[in-house]
């Protein structure tokens, strides 16, 4: 056999090879199959897999050990007449049985063969009612094997078995392997019974009116004594003719019918599984596309697969920021016992000998499908055998998750209930959406990282402030945590707390444009001072105007800068009453108040916590908004209880 592959592109597909297995299954049983398989890198879930292919170096390895095993050199043969064989119950019969005779067969071989081969192109001439000629030629770089040639015959023999159980007479006048062109095949076949029938049922109703003529013209005495008999021997032979062929045309029909029932079944699966799949794909990358968080990433897709995906079980796999370990971060349809299995079980990424199969499709970057764990034992740490055990695992997928090139972590699947076969189209959805995960996953490392540089970005804009005087240094944290109290009190969502700490981290930014002398004045303002103080307000806004916030932050100036603003109308900058003042400032200014009344300034010592709570109380309703100050109550009340308070309501 050659030694020279020049293509290695998947050329023939698996339904091809399933034949030879099915085949050697039932007539060959001392051959072991794993073995055969091993020796070709073919896998068996690439085998049960229709939509898989493989490479000529591949088909030349699986026969070149089939005959070694076999002894049969002429087994590509055996294999291509066994494509018509019942115990195939494989595509190839129902699709050549889908066909009303060997005809019409034969002539869409044509079309049929790009769903079982890549290698050629097929041609089909018809000749005579029964007689067809076919011409295979090879698409250019690629080279086959004479074997290839005699499997072909075979399926050609099969087509014509399947409807008569009788063989073709193939001829093959032009031979690729005998220095020819191309392959060319002239097939005749002997007809059906009820063509047989239908021709004869003609020659019949031809002849015996010829007959009545001539007996006519040689004996007219006796054309009136055998008219009517004769006419009613030829009314009834027509009639039984044609009854015995219309009972074996339908007799064929059904079979044909069947035959299209059962492939048009196969075919409707295959589409509503790729549209599932699709439509699922879809449906998570939709899903997690809302998500900025991993764990809501995480927790999305767990969901959605549970739901929606033929799989008992799944796990996602994460890699710590380091690299070093492998940590189980989702799941769904675990036990309560192997969740907690689960949740104290790390792969090593950072050991030289780890073997395990996680850890090689994180390095490597490939996908595993393993329908029988035992075959693979040999393979495994001690550790991952150790955890699939107790886990209950048999068959699995397991797919890396990848962004820009780099591993982020695995996706798994198994089936522990259904004990459905995984195969290599599970993979390859499986990829799909490991690699939309990837993504997302990614995204929200992009996202968490500039919320991270923004939120750095603010406590230095608002330390900057709060630098410029010691004494009242921490006061915009202070601000900050107060309000986030009261935020969660309140029950407010998490994104419109996050609004409410943006703008609190900010509101006293304005005073960057305050003299020091003002700020840092040890005792009472002028009226003419507090003015110039009260602008910092506006200042606030005006520079917060200038960030470019965007999105939920889009009013965080406003917010920031209506801190002072008062209920009943009276506070600074733009006198806003009630609800004109925004929600969050509303916030900030019972936070506000109540840090600068408690801490020490350079006019004043702080004040005590209960005269602090009298004085709030004092403005509850008329400065402060009522729930909101209650808010903040509980909260204080919450975080200090070693704090003895005299609260008035």
């Amino acid at each position: 056999m050659k030694d020279s592959y020049k293509n290695d592109r998947p050329l023939y597909n698996s339904r091809i090879i399933d034949t030879y297995i099915k085949l050697v299954k039932r007539k060959y049983s001392h051959v072991n199959i794993g073995e055969l398989l091993d020796h070709a890198d073919m896998k068996s879930y690439e085998v049960a897999d229709q939509g898989h292919w493989f490479t000529q170096k591949q088909v030349n390895r699986f026969q070149e050990k089939l005959i070694k095993e076999t002894g049969n050199s002429n087994i590509a043969q055996e294999a291509g007449r066994f494509t018509a064989s019942p115990a195939a119950i494989g595509v190839m019969r129902q699709y050549i049985l889908g066909l009303v005779g060997p005809a019409k067969a034969y002539e869409m071989i044509g079309r049929a063969s790009p769903n079982f081969t890549r290698s050629s192109t097929y041609e089909s001439k018809r000749i005579a009612s029964n007689k067809i000629e076919i011409n295979v030629t090879l698409k250019e770089g690629v080279v086959e094997e004479p074997f290839q040639c005699e499997n072909r015959i075979g399926f050609f023999q099969a087509i014509s078995i399947a409807f008569s159980n009788k063989f073709p007479k193939i001829e093959h006048p032009e031979c690729l392997f005998k220095g020819g062109g191309s392959c060319r095949y002239i097939i005749s076949w002997d007809k059906t019974l009820s063509a047989l029938l239908k021709r004869i049922r003609g020659y019949t109703a031809l002849t015996l009116p010829i007959c009545m003529l001539i007996t006519f013209i040689l004996m007219p005495s006796m054309v009136v004594a055998l008219f009517a008999p004769f006419l009613m021997a030829f009314v009834l032979i027509i009639t039984l003719l044609t009854l015995i062929e219309c009972r074996l045309e339908n007799t064929e029909l059904k079979d044909v019918l069947e035959n299209l029932h059962d492939s048009t079944n196969q075919l409707v699966n295959q589409i509503d599984m790729n549209y599932n799949n699709a439509s699922v794909t879809n449906e998570i990358g939709q899903v997690i596309s809302k998500q900025t968080n991993i764990e809501d990433i995480l927790d999305k897709v767990c969901q959605v697969s549970d739901n929606r995906l033929d799989y008992d079980r799944g796990l996602i796999l994460l890699a710590t920021k380091d690299k070093t370990r492998l940590e189980i971060r989702a799941g769904f349809g675990y036990s309560g016992d192997v969740l907690k299995l689960m949740n104290k079980t790390f792969f090593h990424l950072d050991k030289p000998d780890s073997k395990g199969v996680f850890v090689v499709s994180f390095k490597e970057q490939k996908p595993f499908l393993v329908n029988d764990i035992n075959e693979i034992q040999d393979n495994l740490s001690l550790r991952s055998l150790a955890f699939a055990k107790r886990a209950g695992t048999q068959s699995f997928i397991c797919c890396p998750i990848v962004c820009d090139g780099e591993s982020i972590g695995v996706l798994a699947v198994d089936n522990l209930k259904t004990k459905r076969p995984l195969v290599q189209s599970d993979m390859s959805f499986l990829m799909g959406i490991s690699s939309v995960v990837g993504i997302s996953i990614r995204n929200a490392e992009l996202f968490d990282g500039m919320a991270k540089q923004f939120s750095s970005l603010l406590q230095v804009m608002a330390a900057s402030i709060d630098a410029r005087d010691p004494l009242t240094a921490g006061h915009s944290e202070n601000v900050t945590k107060y309000a986030m109290g009261i935020c969660e009190e309140l029950g407010l969502s998490k994104d419109q707390s996050e609004v409410v700490r943006v703008a609190a981290s900010l509101h006293d930014y304005g005073k960057i444009g305050i003299p020091d002398a003002l700020l840092k004045k040890p005792g009472r303002l002028t009226d003419q001072e507090y003015e110039i103080i009260k602008t910092h307000a506006t200042k606030t806004k005006t520079i917060l105007a200038q960030v470019n916030f965007e999105g939920m932050f889009i009013d965080v100036p406003e917010i920031a800068g209506s801190h002072h603003e008062k209920i009943d109308g009276s506070g600074y900058p733009n006198g806003l009453k009630g609800e004109e003042i925004p929600y969050g400032a509303q916030i900030i200014a019972v936070a506000d108040f109540f840090e600068a009344i408690t801490a020490q300034r350079h006019y004043r010592a702080p004040m005590p916590l209960d005269k602090a709570f009298a004085l709030l109380y004092e403005e509850k309703g008329v400065h402060f908004e009522e729930k909101i100050v209650d808010a903040f109550t509980r909260y204080y009340v919450k975080t200090n209880p070693d704090k003895r308070l005299r609260l008035v309501s």
